[in-house]
């Protein structure tokens, strides 16, 4: 194969070298700043072109919308298994590797083929759907109004530090049983293993604390997702319930911040939303859909593994060497229409196939309630730098904010002890699994929350810089808090409570089945996953020298 040559600015290696032996680097600030870019001219190699996703981690990434769904519907020739890795098995890829945590074999679902997938994927799936999806909005609500007090009086905030990546969180820790003082623990590693800063490290104190998490359930159990997956007919082992946890978990954080704080970017500055929220022509889901499209949470994943020698699209892909999807590139793909894509989900940021997001209508309800929330109370939100300003985190595999500045009137939080403060109930379940364990991840009324460390982040808090630039961005129309009456801001009339010129107020509807990642025109047909397993671990101690066999 012959490698084009760089385009000026594009971060790649020098043409004599690199591209054939590596090819172009997908962890450094100049690909986290203008991925696109990159993208454009990877697809001069096809449908597929080589990367290096870390410092001598090579694979090949999936750049083409019918080619990725190849990949994805073709479990007999492209395995999820990553012990066919062969640079891993030859000892080609260090031990510390910021790749590993991401990358190798875990006993879930993400990373097993055939019936081994089928009954781990089975107990996440019959998880999941004891999720009540009312109860689930009103977690949501609370944390968000318990997060937005905090800093509504300031008038300014930085919505990745303060809102986007705490509010999962707190979510995750009544959904999952899982203590409030394991919250900075869960931040710090799973934030640590995106960003692959001490990647190994974060990925010891995880698992340290989610076996924790797993020895609590296990003799207390509640009406939670880790009691359900504990009590599923597949009987999973404790080993099994960490990797199932590190999975869900890893999904819902990570991306979730992501898709929270990239839809609020696209609504802050795109022309068909600034300048005034309430005359936006688009709602907020119509805005996700958008996003979803663009700028996914996880730009770049479903790494597979050719079981032999394979083409695609002209490409030829060595056997056991890391196969990427693109979800990003393939998306935005020049051979898909990009117009009506209002109400379009035939996108990939939910992956495709037998492993296709299970928890698409749960990561939706989230994000949308987080953001309607924060647009009802704070409706003149805007931002505090030009969005072409805003920093982004470096990484193969998320496209992930830094930080997202903001500024607003302040408004006055309700008083303590108002229906807003009111300490979230205890998860109403579908189903008892065992005596009841708490309420936990909500600090008490009046105490402060913990401070999630940002691994990412170096020197100075990345928000202060802004504080002082001059806003670009139109003044938001006033609208009001279907939370509770709201301080008006001086200069401005008081607000009727229960109105909103954002977001209309319904009765919240049953969660419609998830669309699908299929695009309408022509596209290969689903094929039954075949299992390519060999064998599995008894036990899951030193990473590398589990996978090495030593």
């Amino acid at each position: 194969m012959t490698h084009p040559a760089p385009p000026p600015g594009c971060p790649a290696h020098n043409a004599d070298d690199a591209p054939a032996a590596f090819g172009f680097p997908l962890y450094d600030k100049e690909f986290a700043t203008d991925p696109d870019a990159v993208y454009a001219h990877l697809r001069q190699y096809g449908a597929a072109a080589p990367v290096e996703l870390y410092p001598g981690v090579r694979a090949t990434l999936v750049t083409s919308y019918a080619a990725a769904l190849d990949v994805l519907r073709t479990p007999e020739t492209f395995s999820k298994d990553p012990r066919r890795w062969k640079d891993l098995n030859r000892g080609v890829i260090a031990p510390d590797s910021p790749a590993l945590p991401m990358m190798a074999y875990r006993p879930n679902a993400l990373f097993t083929d055939g019936a081994d997938h089928a009954r781990l994927r089975g107990a996440i799936n019959d998880s999941l759907e004891q999720v009540d999806p009312v109860a689930l909005r009103g977690y949501v609500e609370r944390s968000a109004d318990v997060l937005i007090d905090r800093f509504a009086a300031l008038g300014e905030a930085d919505l990745v530090r303060d809102y986007a990546r705490t509010l999962p969180l707190l979510v995750f820790n009544e959904l999952f049983g899982s203590p409030a003082e394991f919250g900075d623990r869960l931040v710090a590693g799973m934030s640590g293993i995106f960003d692959g800063v001490d990647a190994e490290r974060a990925n010891q104190e995880l698992t340290a604390c989610l076996l924790e998490l797993v020895a609590l359930k296990r003799s207390r159990p509640g009406p939670d997702i880790t009691s359900w997956l504990m009590s599923h007919p597949s009987r999973l082992t404790d080993e099994e319930m960490l990797h199932q946890l590190v999975l869900l978990m890893g999904a819902g954080t990570e991306p979730q911040l992501n898709l929270i704080t990239n839809a609020l970017r696209l609504l802050l500055s795109d022309d068909r939303f600034a300048g005034s929220l309430a005359g936006g022509s688009l709602p907020v889901d119509d805005a996700l859909d958008e996003v979803l499209w663009t700028d996914p949470p996880m730009a770049n994943y479903a790494v597979h593994f050719p079981v032999r020698d394979a083409e695609l699209g002209g490409v030829t892909l060595p056997a056991g060497d890391p196969v990427v999807i693109s979800f990003s590139a393939a998306n935005n793909d020049p051979a898909l229409a990009a117009e009506h894509r209002t109400g379009n989900r035939a996108h990939l940021a939910w992956s495709a196939g037998p492993h296709t997001c299970p928890a698409q209508s749960p990561a939706r309800l989230i994000a949308t309630v987080a953001v309607e929330k924060l647009l009802d109370r704070l409706p003149d939100l805007e931002l505090a730098v030009p969005a072409g300003q805003l920093p982004w985190r470096p990484g193969p595999f998320h496209r992930a904010l830094a930080a997202l500045p903001v500024r607003f009137p302040p408004v006055t939080p309700a008083p303590a002890g108002s229906p807003r403060h009111a300490a979230p109930q205890q998860y109403p379940g579908p189903q008892q699994a065992g005596p009841q364990y708490g309420a936990p991840g909500y600090p008490a009324p009046g105490h402060p929350a913990p401070q999630h460390a940002a691994p990412h982040q170096a020197g100075p808090d990345a928000a202060d810089a802004y504080r002082t630039a001059p806003s670009t961005a139109a003044p938001h129309s006033a609208a009001a808090s279907t939370a509770a009456p709201r301080t008006a801001a001086p200069g401005r009339p008081a607000e009727t409570p229960g109105e909103t010129s954002w977001q209309p107020r319904q009765p919240l509807p049953p969660l419609p089945a998830p669309t699908p990642s299929t695009r309408p025109a022509a596209t290969s047909t689903a094929r039954p996953p075949a299992s390519t397993g060999t064998g599995r671990s008894r036990r899951w101690s030193s990473l590398v020298a589990w996978l090495r066999g030593r």
